[in-house]
C-alpha cells in the first residue's frame, strides 16, 4: 500500500508516473487497492471535466469489409454475420435522429467497404458526400472511421466537416498486430493518423485487450499514444466472435480493461477516455465511468437496423444504448451529460480556435 500511496500522490500532483509504476497499477487485483486507483482517476477527471460526460452517437453504416482481421466479426471471410450497407438517406436520417436525442458527436463508422474504398474516385466522393450531408443536417461534430484512406481523401473529409479521425492500431506490438490485422501495414495505418493531425484533425487511438497481449504491450501503447498526441484514448476488452479465428478464445474478465481505463486517466488526465457500450452494454457502463471514463460511446438508436462492432446486437433493440438509457447510470455515478455548447467549447479549444483554457463546468 505504501507503493500505491506514492504512485497516486504523484498522479494527483502532476508528477509523471514511471513505466514500472504503470505496470504496478495495471496488475492490481485486490478490490481495496483498485478502488483507491479508481477514486484517484475520478478526482483527476473532475479536475479537468467537472461532472460532465460527453455522448457519442454511433452510425455503423456498412458492415462490408475488405480486410480479414482475426478478431473482427465483420472480417471479409466470415459467413456467419449479416451484412448491410445503409443508403445515404438512411445514414443522414439516423444521424439526425441521434442529434435530436441529445448526443454531442456523430461517429460515422464502416468496415473498409470496397464499395467506398475500391471504386476509385466514385466511392471516395460518396463517402465525402455522406460526411457533408450529415454535417449540414445535424450541425454536430463528426468522427469518421473509414479505415486507411488516401491523404487527399482525408483532406476532403475534413473539409466536408469531419473533426475527428479514428483508425485504431489495436496493439502497438508489431508481431501481435500482424496476427490481428492480417496483411495490413502497421506503418501505413500509423502514418494516416499522423497525417490527420497535420491537417488539423483530432485523432482517437485505442488498444484491444484480451487478444494475446500482455502488460508490456499496454505500457508500450501508452507511450505510442503520447507520441501520437491523441486527444481521445480508449481501451476495450476483446469479445470472442463466431466465425473468427479467435472465437475459441475464452471470454475476457473485464477487470483488466477497467484497470487500464483508470491508468489511462492517471497518465492522460486531460484526455477524453470512452466508456464503450459495445463490450458489456448498459450493465458495464457504471464501472467504466467509476474508473474515470468521461465519454459514453456506441449510442445506437433502436429500430434503425444498425449493429455494434464487438457486440452486434447487445442492448440495441431494448433501447438501453440511447441518451435516455444511459442518463440514469450517469446520475448514479454523480455525473451528468454535458451541454452541446460545452462539447463545442472543448473541441474549439483543442482545434485552436481560441476557446478559453481551464476546467469545465465547475
Amino acid at each position: 500500500m505504501a507503493n500505491l500511496d506514492k504512485i497516486l500522490y504523484k498522479a494527483l500532483h502532476n508528477i509523471p508516473i514511471t513505466t514500472e509504476e504503470i505496470r504496478y497499477l495495471l496488475k492490481l487485483t485486490k478490490d481495496s487497492a483498485r478502488e483507491r486507483l479508481f477514486a484517484t482517476a475520478r478526482v483527476l477527471r473532475r479536475r479537468y471535466f467537472g461532472d460532465k460526460v460527453f455522448l457519442y452517437g454511433f452510425v455503423y453504416f456498412s458492415t462490408y469489409c475488405r480486410n480479414d482481421c482475426t478478431f473482427c466479426y465483420y472480417r471479409k471471410s466470415n459467413q456467419d454475420c449479416i451484412r448491410y450497407r445503409k443508403t445515404t438517406r438512411e445514414i443522414v436520417d439516423i444521424a439526425n435522429a441521434l442529434a435530436e436525442s441529445g448526443v454531442h458527436l456523430i461517429d460515422l463508422t464502416m468496415g473498409e467497404d470496397p464499395q467506398y474504398l475500391s471504386r476509385s474516385n466514385e466511392g471516395y466522393e460518396q463517402l465525402v458526400k455522406i460526411v457533408k450531408l450529415v454535417k449540414q443536417k445535424t450541425n454536430l461534430p463528426i468522427m469518421i472511421s473509414p479505415g486507411v484512406v488516401p491523404k487527399d481523401v482525408l483532406k476532403k473529409l475534413k473539409q466536408a466537416g469531419a473533426n475527428w479521425y479514428a483508425c485504431y492500431q489495436e496493439t502497438h506490438n508489431r508481431r501481435l498486430y500482424d496476427r490481428l490485422r492480417l496483411n495490413q501495414s502497421y506503418d501505413e495505418r500509423w502514418a494516416a493518423k499522423i497525417f490527420a493531425k497535420t491537417i488539423g484533425m483530432l485523432v482517437e487511438e485505442g488498444l484491444l485487450v484480451g487478444v494475446g497481449d500482455c502488460i508490456e504491450d499496454a505500457v508500450q501503447s501508452f507511450g505510442e499514444m503520447r507520441k501520437l498526441g491523441a486527444e481521445q484514448v480508449r481501451t476495450m476488452s476483446f469479445v470472442p466472435q463466431k466465425g473468427t479465428p479467435l472465437y475459441a478464445t475464452g471470454a475476457v474478465n473485464d477487470y483488466y480493461e477497467i484497470n487500464t481505463i483508470a491508468v489511462m486517466r492517471l497518465v492522460f488526465p486531460d484526455k477524453l477516455i470512452p466508456a464503450s457500450l459495445d463490450v458489456e452494454g448498459i450493465q458495464g457502463l457504471k464501472e467504466r465511468l467509476d474508473a474515470g471514463a468521461n465519454v459514453v460511446t456506441s449510442i445506437i438508436p433502436p429500430e434503425a437496423g444498425l449493429a455494434g462492432v464487438s457486440q452486434s446486437t447487445l442492448d440495441i433493440c431494448e433501447g438501453y444504448r440511447t441518451v435516455p438509457g444511459v442518463t440514469p447510470v450517469l446520475e448514479e455515478c454523480g455525473l451528468t451529460p454535458a451541454t452541446l455548447a460545452e462539447y463545442r467549447d472543448w473541441l474549439a479549444n483543442k482545434l485552436g480556435n481560441g476557446a478559453k483554457e481551464g476546467v469545465m463546468c465547475e
